[in-house]
């Protein structure tokens, strides 16, 4: 078998652009669905049933269905739905923010509830409300306890990011599949694609190491 490098060595400022987009696109996915998973998670905890009912309607529909046809649901539906329309871009964003803000609530769910019953009832003792309570005493630890969860869906982020080169989202996933139909290169553009992958993920990964050992609860 012959190898060609060179359609790397000539492309490479695509593929670096990729690579830029799917970081771009897995930041401001998680900025949006840490609030986003927080919200779900008071609204299942909410004492109005329409409210959990809602709430937990939609963290288990985005829980168990496919990510990709979450993304296609949001492409080819909601605009026909809702008249949404939206950059390709964007609706990749909305797809995988909602998606990972269903998994997010789970995660600050046990969080919360992982909390003793005990610091709850003293600070209600104490004269707080139930809300100062939760935002003063409960929540700060409950966050304290999930970041090595959450660096783990980060790590999960950060890869499914590629599902969105279905509806053409130009990151790293798009760019290499269309470079490769164009050059008939299969093994060095997904060989090159791996690499970039590895580079930008591996230190991730070794990052999320780092918070399951800096923030392991032991009880």
């Amino acid at each position: 078998m012959k190898f060609d490098w060179s359609v790397i060595a000539n492309n490479w400022p695509l593929l670096l652009h990729g690579a830029g987009v799917t970081i771009m696109l897995a930041f401001a996915t998680m900025a949006l669905a840490l609030p986003g998973g927080m919200l779900l998670t008071l609204m299942r905890m909410s004492r109005l049933a329409p409210v959990r009912a809602f709430a937990t309607g939609f963290v288990e529909f985005f829980r168990t269905t496919p990510i990709i046809l979450q993304v296609y649901w949001v492409f080819y539906i909601l605009p026909v739905m809702i008249d949404f329309r939206a950059s390709a871009f964007a609706t990749g964003l909305i797809a995988l923010t909602l998606n990972v803000s269903a998994f997010n609530s789970e995660t600050f769910r046990s969080g919360i509830n992982s909390i003793r019953a005990g610091q709850r009832n003293a600070a209600l003792a104490l004269g707080m409300s139930e809300w100062q309570a939760l935002r003063i005493v409960i929540i700060p630890q409950a966050i304290h306890r999930v970041l090595p969860a959450l660096a783990s869906t980060w790590v999960s982020l950060f890869k499914d990011t590629s599902l969105v080169s279905v509806i053409a989202v130009a990151e790293l996933s798009y760019v290499g599949l269309q470079l490769r139909s164009q050059s008939f290169r299969v093994l060095e553009v997904l060989t090159a694609m791996a690499v970039l992958y590895w580079l930008m993920g591996y230190p991730q990964a070794k990052l999320a190491d780092w918070v399951h050992r800096k923030f392991k609860v032991s009880e």
